[in-house]
């Protein structure tokens, strides 16, 4: 996430892609960035719900794969930001796997 603060320092406003606004990155489980977004700072969004969607991204990113190669979607339908996030992921993944940093011997579909 990128942010811009105040005067202060506090985040006012908050982005998901970098613009002339929101310069500076963020992690999104950074603690100001939560109570910013309306979480409370004392209960942090739980480990098992984080790993939770870490897991769906990867089954969505193997649902669109398989889509793609029965022919019932073309990659190109996708919106050009989702086509540029899904090669990314594949390049990351890919590289990941060359370096033995994941075990993934079998997609999860």
């Amino acid at each position: 996430m990128y942010v811009r603060r105040d005067a202060e320092g506090r985040i006012e406003l908050v982005s998901r892609d970098a613009s002339s606004e929101c310069t500076e990155f963020v992690a999104a489980d950074a603690p100001e960035l939560l109570v910013f977004l309306g979480a409370d700072e004392e209960e942090p969004v739980p480990a098992a719900l984080q790993a939770s969607d870490l897991e769906l991204i990867r089954v969505l990113e193997d649902l669109v794969e398989v889509l793609t190669d029965k022919g019932v979607i073309r990659f190109t339908d996708l919106p050009d930001a989702a086509q540029k996030k899904l090669l990314g992921r594949k390049d990351l993944r890919a590289s990941a796997t060359r370096l033995n940093l994941v075990e993934d011997d079998e997609g999860l579909l």
